[in-house]
């Protein structure tokens, strides 16, 4: 099973913009924290971009966030990568002749959905700031 890393990539772009604002915030630089490639940062704040979350110029490496860090929640970063998957997923394989087979997929996609939902409402409380907070504190323990 192949998960996906690209919201919390996405988060790790807009803690590092904010944490290193006066610093290098070129895309080899973000990937370099990240451990990924370049491309794969600037696709995600493309997105960013796009989402209104970020701002960047052409031909310059200072990208900003557009509001402060309290004011972007983990839902706001979700909507705005292209996710195209739920967060709980059902196998679409179970056997219609069996009592659970027949029946757990909508039974699931229910109980699913509440979770989703409730995921949801958590990531609207969650800001980039709590998340900001959190990993310099957690770097000042070390």
């Amino acid at each position: 099973m192949k998960y996906s890393y690209k919201l919390s990539d996405a988060i790790h772009i807009l803690a590092f913009l904010d944490i290193y604002k006066n610093g290098d915030l070129s895309s080899k630089m973000i990937a370099s924290s990240i451990e990924t490639n370049a491309s794969t940062v600037r696709s995600l704040m493309s997105d960013l971009k796009k989402a209104g979350l970020i701002s960047t110029r052409q031909g310059s490496v200072n990208p900003a966030l557009t509001r402060s860090a309290d004011q972007i929640t983990l839902l706001d970063v979700y909507q705005a990568i292209n996710m195209d998957h739920n967060l709980l997923h059902v196998d679409p394989k179970t056997n219609p002749q069996c009592v659970v087979g027949g029946n757990i997929q909508e039974t699931l996609n229910a109980v699913y959905a509440d979770i989703q939902e409730s995921a949801f409402q958590k990531m609207a409380l969650t800001s980039i700031q709590d998340i900001i907070d959190d990993v310099l504190e957690r770097n000042q323990a070390r």
